[in-house]
């Protein structure tokens, strides 16, 4: 099961000595992925140490044991510690998502259901906003298309770390389960005589890219133009700031007006369409690697539910996993780890089966 540690233990020793010369930090993005991997490494370095003390400690007891029988108890709790490091060490041992340390752009969009459709789209990207604060982690709205009673339409929204996170805990490891279709059952506020509808949201998680991880010829791309507007067609500002980019290769299209300024406006399209562009490329390079990738519905239909909203029995329900709980009232206000980590916790039990 370790057959790779003498590996990962010289390439951890390597990376700390590299990490000790200052003209490594003079290049901030070699520095910054040197950084990663020793963080990805460290806690797998620690526990094949604790595993290996307790390995030792067996061995110790097992030769008082047989000096002394009173011992076997020490011996069994020594034993026990093993077995805890070992199993511990095979879960960080298990391949991971190479793209779990990202950052990511989510999107957000209303789909079945109209304005009630939108007014839910708001819901969610509050409860992604109220968790990533939870997190002490960094968001940035990049684009978003209101609707006239304050949802959103769509809704695309950079979530960032702060430093190098520990394994499994980088944004996309944690959000990536997010992507799919939300159903919600609620009455909604343009309902007047109180009947419960049924509107879904469609959520979609990318793992943002580097300029360096995506090749973009200039030649491949269609710039736009035009003049911002806002919800119900009022005019934002009156110069074209707003900017629409098409992707002719692939037909990718990326829309930005909230800056005022274009050149941020193009920035921000950017940046998404790199986001989309990388995890297209993943999913083609790596179709077995991309499972939950391709578990994200494209199509914002209802009847692709991965979870449901019941307001009127305060439940939510995930139906990949079979989580079920009555506390959907602070599962929006952020309380949202509970339900990721039953995605995280299958997600581990079946890579661990196929190991």
């Amino acid at each position: 099961m370790f057959e790779a540690m003498d590996d990962l233990l010289a390439e951890h020793a390597d990376l700390e000595k590299q990490l000790a010369d200052p003209a490594v930090h003079t290049d901030q993005t070699r520095a910054r992925n040197l950084g990663r991997r020793y963080a990805e490494l460290g806690p797998i370095v620690d526990t094949y140490r604790q595993w290996a003390s307790a390995r030792d400690d067996v061995e110790a007891a097992r030769e008082l044991v047989a000096e002394d029988p009173d011992f076997a108890a020490e011996a069994e709790e020594a034993e026990q510690r093993r077995e805890e490091y070992a199993e511990k060490l095979r879960r960080l041992l298990v391949p991971r998502d190479p793209a779990d340390d990202k950052d990511v752009i989510l999107e957000v969009k209303a789909g079945e259901g109209g304005e009630e459709s939108a007014l839910f789209a708001g819901d969610l990207l509050r409860m992604y906003l109220r968790y990533a604060e939870r997190a002490g982690w960094k968001t940035e709205i990049l684009e978003s298309n209101e609707s006239d009673l304050g949802g959103y339409k769509d809704v695309q929204v950079a979530v960032k770390t702060k430093g190098n996170p520990a394994p499994g805990e980088g944004v996309f490891a944690r959000l990536k389960f997010e992507g799919g279709v939300h159903r919600v059952q609620r009455v909604p506020a343009t309902e007047s005589q109180g009947r419960i509808h049924t509107s879904a949201a469609g959520v979609l998680v990318y793992p943002e890219a580097e300029e360096v991880e995506v090749e973009i010829n200039a030649n491949d791309l269609r710039i736009d133009v035009y003049r911002s507007s806002g919800p119900g067609g009022q005019s934002v500002n009156t110069t074209d700031s707003a900017v629409r980019i098409t992707h002719l290769p692939t037909g990718i299209v990326v829309s930005c007006q909230n800056e005022k300024s274009q050149l941020q406006n193009k920035e921000s399209a950017m940046r998404i369409l790199r986001a989309r562009m990388l995890a297209a490329a993943q999913e083609e390079a790596d179709k077995e690697a991309s499972d939950v990738r391709r578990s994200q519905v494209r199509t914002v239909d209802r009847s692709e539910r991965i979870r449901t909203y019941n307001f009127a029995e305060n439940r939510i329900s995930d139906h990949r996993v079979g989580y079920k709980a009555y506390n959907l009232d602070q599962v929006l206000d952020g309380d949202l780890d509970p339900v990721i980590q039953a995605c995280v916790d299958a997600d581990m039990a079946a890579r661990l089966a196929h190991q």
